[in-house]
């Protein structure tokens, strides 16, 4: 890891009460790191507190959202490899080179929330869910889809800003679109503190069906088959049953059986249009990095 610099980046909206705390750690354990702190537009003294603290204090004038934070922080990161972690105190700054130890081996790699690091049990539940779904969507064990605290090549993070959302479904993002790149990734064990003071920022059901709609959109945008095969499959099915209790019972095709028929053909149809116009998308991504 020598001559490879390291910025670290901190979004944080009202955390005047952790993020002193949590930047004396982080320098103690990172003392050769780049700190930046983005205050997504705070209305206590946040950013006073960590400018004190010594660290790079890059501010919005009001609040934009999690994701916005972090892609500011990227966009004035000068590290060869980024670290993102939360504010509010829950992610040990000891686990960062635990993280950069796979580095450059892999492109990102990810702290995996182990069982029971999970604020609640629906909260665990929901990103089981979420992991099983980005595990088909990009064919690789997701262990943690939503954690927020990993390390990237900063080059790589800076390929996919303009992908990131300006949320808190950032890492969502990020881990499917490097995975759908064929880009390497790695998960490492950490457990996550409770928070020392404040609450989550999180809302279980506004954010969860944002994440939800982030998987559905990147699949279409890098594997479209991933969504719209299965999808005509089931059409298929349901006309295809459909028309033999029909048939069955009184010996007629009906004008419903026809539709769905047609209707997995058309979704067929679509998700083959859809994976040309992708590859097409793609040739012209690495002709332009060719140039």
């Amino acid at each position: 890891m020598q001559g490879i610099s390291v910025s670290i980046i901190i979004p944080v909206y009202n955390e005047a009460d952790n993020i002193g705390r949590l930047l004396e750690r982080v320098k103690e354990k990172n003392p050769d790191a780049e700190i930046i702190v983005v205050n997504d537009g705070s209305t206590d003294n946040t950013a006073q507190v960590a400018t004190e603290a010594g660290a790079i204090v890059y501010g919005h004038p009001y609040n934009i959202g999690n994701g916005a934070a972090v892609k500011s922080g990227i966009r004035i990161a000068s590290g060869h490899f980024l670290v993102f972690m939360d504010g509010d105190g829950q992610h040990d700054p000891a686990d960062i080179p635990r993280l950069l130890e796979y580095l450059p081996e892999f492109d990102m790699v990810v702290g995996a929330r182990q069982k029971g690091s999970q604020a609640s049990w629906l909260r665990g539940l929901g990103n089981k869910m979420y992991n099983w779904l980005a595990s088909y969507v990009a064919k690789f064990p997701v262990e943690d889809l939503t954690s927020g605290f990993r390390a990237v090549k900063a080059d790589v993070a800076r390929n996919f800003l303009y992908l990131l959302p300006n949320t808190y479904s950032y890492p969502t993002t990020l881990t499917l679109c490097v995975l759908r790149n064929g880009r390497s990734l790695k998960y490492v064990p950490i457990q996550v503190k409770p928070r020392r003071k404040g609450e989550s920022k999180v809302r279980m059901f506004s954010d969860g069906v944002r994440f939800f709609l982030i998987i559905t959109k990147i699949c279409t945008l890098y594997s479209p088959m991933r969504v719209f095969l299965p999808l005509s499959f089931v059409t298929f099915l349901t006309g295809f049953f459909y028309y033999l209790y029909v048939y069955f019972f009184w010996g007629r095709f009906t004008n419903m059986g026809v539709v769905l028929f047609l209707t997995s053909v058309l979704i067929f149809m679509m998700g083959l249009i859809s994976e040309q116009i992708c590859q097409m998308r793609f040739e012209k991504s690495e002709g332009d990095r060719m140039i």
